[in-house]
Order: C-alpha cells, then structure tokens, then sequence
C-alpha cells in the first residue's frame, strides 16, 4: 500500500472550486454539487493511499467525483424522479464591468451548455474549462480520445448553433491537434 503524499490535503483543498465546478456541471444543481463534492473528498480522503504520486491529481478527484454522479443516478432510477432546483445562475452575476449584452450572451451560453447532453456537456467542461487534454479527459470518462473530439465537436456545433454564434469553417483543427498532445 503506498503512502499518503504530505501534501494530500492541501492539495484537495485548493481544488476544491474545480471540483465544485465539475460538479455542478454534471448535476445542474448547486446544492446536489455540494453533496457530490463533499461525498467526492470523504472517498478522496478515505482512499488517500491509493493515490499514485507521480499522477494527476485532479484527474484522479475527476475521476472519484464523476463516478460517484454515476451511481447517484442509478440510484435515482431506482428511488424515482426528484424535483430538480433549477440551473446554476451564480455565474451570470459579473462583475461591475461587465455590459447587458455579455451577461446576456453568457445566459445564452450557460443554457446552451445545459441543455446539451450529459456526456457532450462533461467533455465540454473538462476540457475547456478544467483544460486538460483530450488524453486526460478520455482516461476520466473511460471512452477513446476521438470520442472525445466528437463529443467536444459536436457540443461547440450545438452551443454555436443555440446562441447564434458563427463560427469559420476548419478553425479548430489546429488547436485540438495541439490539445491531443498534451
């Protein structure tokens, strides 16, 4: 069994915001995302030694917190439907610089990407918000990397098409050639 890294509980500390961001983006519910985080951290802590140093960490509380929603949703199945509390809005404050017209594009974009399907949705955040690579997202959501492009593909298609943005023919596959060897 290995041992637990000095630095385990700083480190989940000061992730705890992209954990809670993940979160929220899988359940579309702040309070359901608390829960998920906290459930996240006490199997984190509960298995610390089986964290290999050397690796990502966040890839690792990824990983713990994505399955954990899985099975909260087989689960749910199981129970029944419960009353959802609406979509996550705290984002949509910004700050005192910010004009009508960008908090009102950003409300476009937040619906865009919650109406999307689940598995295009967390593919759209690991990558574009958490910013890992294709590789780490598809080690995470165990499916191949050119999943993972499509999946990524097809939510900016969707996100653009819902908000009206156009977007110029072949411009992305510069970047995500480099995103792949990350």
């Amino acid at each position: 069994m290995a041992d637990i890294p000095d630095d385990f509980g700083e480190r989940l500390i000061a992730f705890l915001p992209n954990l809670r961001r993940f979160a929220i983006s899988l359940c579309r519910a702040p309070d359901t995302a608390d829960d998920l985080v906290q459930l996240a951290c006490e199997r984190a802590i509960a298995n610390a030694s089986s964290f290999e140093p050397g690796t990502r960490f966040d890839a690792w509380m990824f990983r713990i917190l994505r399955n954990l929603w899985i099975d909260q949703l087989r689960r749910d199945r199981t129970a029944g439907p419960k009353d959802d509390i609406g979509l996550y809005e705290g984002s949509l404050a910004g700050d005192a610089g910010t004009t009508p017209e960008h908090r009102l594009l950003l409300g476009e974009v937040w619906t865009a990407i919650g109406r999307l399907p689940e598995e295009q949705r967390e593919v759209l955040l690991l990558v574009c918000v958490e910013e890992l690579s294709y590789r780490e997202a598809a080690g995470i959501l165990g499916i191949p990397i050119g999943t993972v492009m499509s999946r990524l593909a097809r939510a900016r298609a969707n996100i653009a098409t819902a908000t009206g943005i156009n977007v110029p023919a072949g411009r992305s596959s510069a970047q995500d050639k480099v995103k792949i060897d990350d």
